[in-house]
Parts: structure tokens; sequence; C-alpha cells
């Protein structure tokens, strides 16, 4: 995505890869708008599918500099919607992908801790606190483990630069620092880009028989309508920290030592996970705040749209070192030193945040364009995307090679 002016802070993880340099070709097969984990999973799934295809794949900024290389890396299982008609097991077949394309992430899949403090969940579920419940934490109230679900933790930068090798050895062209501005909806498909080499911007069209935009919280635009409505798919920033290392004893003391992530079922939010060597990470919190919006419409019938100078709807503005930004991450950090005694003087190492598109019904978007039949958009995952980006950008890639259908989706 596009060069940010705020600053959206650290993750504890990097991702260790940069495309190689080269000219962007005229026309292609099959052009992929978005370097996460949709995007780069679908180009190296299509070209190992139809390795004749020519597949490009058009980042804005660096593969994974949205919400791929900055989520917290916590693999669920489904959607945040739930078990979908047609969706399969997300978490078999992302462990299956990552084997297929020789990538070590640092995956593990022990199951996932679902916390409460009552009885109630968010949606009005009755759940009740395990007996012997490895969590005992303060948060607003007794904060206990209710049932453990299938789900695990990965390091989401191996991913990112895994899947992009991947790709890459497959023989589709990876260009990053090009930024898509717009598709023109003609036969065949005409992308508008715009691309960056230090200080010089060169224009550039590229033609394509078909296009996949998984952008996610930067699609809303190209998404020709798909994330509006009168309950828009909505942009925003999550935020999350990571501690130094804990001791075993640490670890043990505050109930993860089986290295189960955690997430919160009642309000207010909370969900982490310790990494391999033990740091602690936690996140929470979202800028705009629920009902809020930086968001603008594009009505454009000929074209989808990005606006250059906000290609994140302001979010790119964002600074975690100041403002309401800064707040949520400092009261992250009081809430984390307040579960428990083990945590009262933690020190914390990083402080970043991510977007994150929430939609309605949180049902993520996975069809075609409204203005296009050879256009696929899919994002939407609303904080469910770790396994199930890379899965639907499977999918996608078996839909392009005439594999696979669509499912039949509907947002609420």
């Amino acid at each position: 995505m596009k060069k940010r002016t705020g600053s959206w802070g650290k993750a504890p993880w990097t991702v260790d890869f940069r495309a190689k340099a080269r000219e962007l070709p005229g026309a292609v097969d099959v052009a992929i708008v978005g370097g996460g984990f949709t995007g780069l999973s679908a180009a190296a799934t299509l070209k190992r599918l139809a390795p004749a295809k020519s597949v490009l794949l058009l980042e804005a900024q660096r593969v994974g500099n949205g919400a791929s290389g900055r989520t917290g890396g916590m693999a669920l299982a489904e959607t945040a919607a739930g078990n979908l008609r047609g969706l399969g097991d997300v978490l078999q077949g992302y462990r299956e992908t990552l084997r297929e394309l020789e990538i070590e992430a640092d995956l593990t899949l022990p199951g996932v801790w679902e916390l409460a403090r009552g009885t109630r969940t968010m949606d009005g579920k009755k759940v009740r606190a395990m007996r012997r419940s490895p969590v005992n934490w303060n948060d607003s109230g007794k904060l206990r483990a209710v049932r453990k679900v299938p789900g695990g933790s990965v390091d989401p930068g191996k991913v990112v630069a895994g899947l992009a090798r991947a790709a890459e050895r497959a023989g589709a062209h990876i260009a990053e620092l090009a930024e898509v501005t717009g598709v023109e909806f003609g036969q065949p498909l005409k992308l508008r880009i715009l691309r960056r080499r230090g200080r010089a911007r060169k224009r550039k069209t590229v033609f394509a028989k078909r296009v996949l935009i998984a952008t996610n919280a930067g699609s809303v635009d190209l998404a020709g309508g798909l994330l509006a409505g009168q309950q828009p798919a909505e942009p925003k920033l999550t935020f999350a920290l990571a501690t130094e290392r804990l001791s075993r004893k640490q670890s043990k003391a505050i109930g993860l030592n089986s290295g189960r992530p955690f997430y919160t079922v009642d309000l207010p939010y909370l969900w982490g996970k310790t990494t391999p060597d033990r740091r602690l990470v936690v996140g929470s919190g979202l800028v705009p705040g629920w009902g809020e919006s930086l968001r603008t419409e594009s009505r454009d019938n000929k074209a989808a749209e990005f606006d250059e100078g906000k290609l994140w709807k302001g979010l790119e503005n964002v600074d975690v070192r100041r403002g309401a930004a800064a707040e949520r991450l400092e009261s992250l950090q009081r809430r984390v030193r307040a579960l428990h005694p083990a945590l009262g003087k933690i020190r914390v190492t990083h402080r970043w945040c991510g977007p994150i598109l929430l939609t309605p019904g949180f049902v993520p978007v996975f069809r075609r364009h409204p203005k296009s039949a050879r256009i696929i958009v899919t994002g939407g995952y609303s904080g469910h995307g770790v396994a199930l980006s890379v899965y639907l950008g499977k999918w996608a890639a078996e839909h392009l090679a005439g594999k696979r259908k669509l499912p039949k989706w509907k947002t609420a």
C-alpha cells in the first residue's frame, strides 16, 4: 500500500523479502492488486496450477505493508461470521498451503482460549468459566477461560516473505512500489499504475484479461460498491504491543505456558499470544472507534479509482506516537500490566497498529466485481484473516485457473 505520512510503529517480526527489479509488462493474463497474504497466496498458487498464464502482482509499497505484516499472527478457524456454506476446513487448508509452498513460519495449532468475565458473550450467548481455568486475570472483572477452540499462532513476517518467494519461484512477477490508481472496465481490463523508484515517478498502463483485487482495507473504492451500502465496510486501525521475553516462571504464572493464544468473547475486547521466544503480544482498540468513519465513496461507473493521497482513507496519517493512537496504546499497556502481578513491571519493546476492514455481519467479501465479471474482489476479514486470507487466496487462484467456483456469501 501507499507510503504513509504518519507512523504505524514497528511489529516484532520482519518481512525478509524484496522483489526483483523489473520493467512492467504491457499486458498479462492475470493482474493481482495487493501484496498481502491473499494476493501472494493467489499468485503462488495460480502459477503452479497454470504455469502458462502470465501473473503480475502489484503492491503500492512493499509486500506485507498493510494488515498482513502487522497482524498479531493468531490463526483461527472459519470466518469471523462462523462456518459459511461451502467454506471447508480453513486451518487444514492453511497448513497444507504452507507445506506445499515450503514455507517455515513457526506455525503451531494447539488451540485458542476464549476468555470471558461474565456469563454472556458480546452477542448474548451463555458461557461459563472453566473449573480449572489456566487464565485468572484482572481486566474490568475476573477474566477466565471459558473454552478452547481450534487455532494457534504463526510468524506473519515469515508467511509474507515465504509466500512472496514461492510466487517468484513459480514465475509470478511481483512489482513493489507500483500503485494501482484506477481500473477501467474495458475489454481487456486497463490498470493505471504509478511506479515509484526513489524520487522518480512514472505512470504506466497494463492490460489484463482477469484481475484479483486483494487490498483488503485499501480496497474500498476499487471494490465497486461491494464494500458500500447502508452499512459500509469500514477501514480502521487496530493496536498491539509486544513485551520483553517472559521468564518460564512468568509464563506459567499467567497461564500461557501451553503456547495457546487467547481472545475475549465479551467486552472490553482483548487478544494475545506468546511468541516462540516467549514475548507476550497483546492487542485491542480501534481508530476510528465504533460508529466513526474516515470513509469517502467513489461513484464512477466506468472506472474504479484510488485517491492517490488517501489510499487508506486518511488512516495513513495516524501516528502511534501521538493523539488518539498514542492514547490507545498507553491504555493497552496499563491493561497488560494490570492483568496479573507477574506482569506488573513488564517492559514493552514494540508498539504498533495495522489496518483492519470490518464488514456487516463480519462476512468476508469474496465475489465478482459488480461492474465486471472478470474482476474478483476479496477482503473484509474482520480481524479473522491470518489463515483465512491465505486460504481464500488459493481458492481465488483455483477459480482463475477454471478449477473451482466462487462461493455465494452475502454480507448482512
